[in-house]
């Protein structure tokens, strides 16, 4: 028995979503393999009360334990050292004597780290290394990962949302896209307030307002800036948003693993991408003295805004200009197809003018797929189309 042979674009149709998932695939384990395979320190930021000769030591110790691993801050006493490891301007604290202050809520990894170096300088100073937890894991959050869980949900979520709203509701008015965005952000961050907060498990313990207005301005970033780059690139801006948002902003965001301990390339992404900097800003708020709100709440917003105004030129602005005026021809075929028998598959491809929907951009593209009825598919030019063939169209608008 003879089979037909392929179509046109058979190839492209099978190849096409193995080399795109296996792209991103590859992308999300050379990166997390590259951030945490075997992470160590660089500069790790630690502090003394230690001077002169028994600060050299004190270097001298941490440089043997992990070359260029920390940075050392000095201190003018116990209070001041004490305070700065609370408020995370540094992750440890040396007083001298074999005395050390830490941060438990910064994670067992960050634990590890501090009471190992600092063990190895109290063992040279031919003392018992004790160590004191000045701004422990809240009692539900044992391993310090509570933020980064709540964070990584929103962040899926915002990435979700920025996809379905153009595929649920293609039509909807930019004002009301942006209306749709803020209900998100706003629901999302209340959410994750009262499930992780007090409410809840009570792994989030800082203050409930303050983590639902971090969490929904960086939930409506991460929805926002999807929206974006699938306006821009099409469907290629999915795959785009997966790799910036999902792989590497998550891997960047400290939730695992302080900044200091990421490859040099992939730590600025941690200052500057959502969810990092909403990650620092949920810890701050549940065991460091807010640590990274303010940042938080400047850089977020700017996401958010930047956000609205691309899609305001590229969904309002390019519509209502000069060229849209000026473009008022009927959709022009490029191609036309013959008549398809009942049950099989048609492609046509065309060009839309200004007086087809006027909700999609020209650059964009939508697939379709229709059943034709007894009238055939008036006005899209599919007139003749038997009853029961099933049509798929590819438009530009």
């Amino acid at each position: 028995m003879a089979h037909p042979l392929p179509r046109p674009g058979t190839a492209r149709a099978v190849l096409g979503p193995v080399a795109v998932v296996l792209l991103i695939g590859t992308v999300f384990v050379s990166v997390y393999l590259a951030a945490f395979h075997a992470p160590r320190p660089h500069e790790l930021r630690v502090g003394t009360t230690e001077v002169g000769t028994h600060q050299a030591q004190l270097r001298e110790g941490l440089a043997r334990a992990v070359p260029g691993g920390f940075t050392l801050e000095t201190y003018p006493d116990e209070s001041a050292a004490r305070r700065a490891v609370q408020d995370r301007s540094v992750y440890a604290a040396y007083l001298g004597k074999g005395n050390l202050l830490y941060a438990s809520a910064n994670g067992a990894g960050v634990t590890a780290t501090v009471t190992t170096a600092f063990g190895g300088v109290a063992r040279a100073e031919h003392q018992h290394l004790s160590v004191e937890d000045v701004a422990p894991s809240a009692a539900e959050d044992t391993r310090g990962l509570s933020a980064f869980y709540a964070a990584f949900g929103l962040v899926l979520a915002g990435y979700l949302f920025g996809m379905t709203t153009y595929q649920l509701a293609p039509r909807l008015t930019f004002r009301w896209r942006m209306g749709s965005l803020a209900l998100f952000g706003v629901i999302g961050g209340i959410m994750v307030a009262l499930i992780g907060g007090s409410v809840g498990f009570g792994a989030l313990p800082g203050a409930s307002l303050p983590l639902a207005l971090v969490v929904a301005l960086m939930g409506a970033a991460v929805g926002g800036t999807t929206m974006v780059l699938l306006r821009l690139f099409g469907s290629a801006g999915v795959s785009l948003a997966s790799i910036l948002l999902l792989i590497l902003g998550n891997a960047s965001s400290g939730g695992v693993l302080p900044a200091a301990y990421l490859p040099s390339w992939l730590h600025p992404l941690s200052e500057v991408l959502p969810v990092g900097v909403g990650v620092r800003a949920m810890q701050g708020l549940s065991g460091f003295q807010n640590d990274g709100l303010t940042r938080a709440l400047v850089i977020l917003p700017l996401w958010v805004l930047g956000a609205a105004a691309v899609l305001y030129l590229k969904d309002v602005f390019r519509r209502e200009g000069p060229s849209a005026e000026q473009n008022t021809a009927e959709p022009q075929y490029a191609a036309a197809l013959p008549v398809e028998e009942a049950g099989t598959r048609a492609e046509l491809t065309w060009q839309a003018g200004a007086r087809t929907e006027p909700t999609w951009q020209a650059g964009t593209g939508v697939e379709a797929t229709w059943q034709a009825g007894p009238g055939g598919l008036s006005g899209l030019g599919g007139s003749g189309f038997d009853e029961g063939a099933q049509q798929r169209a590819t438009w530009f608008g």
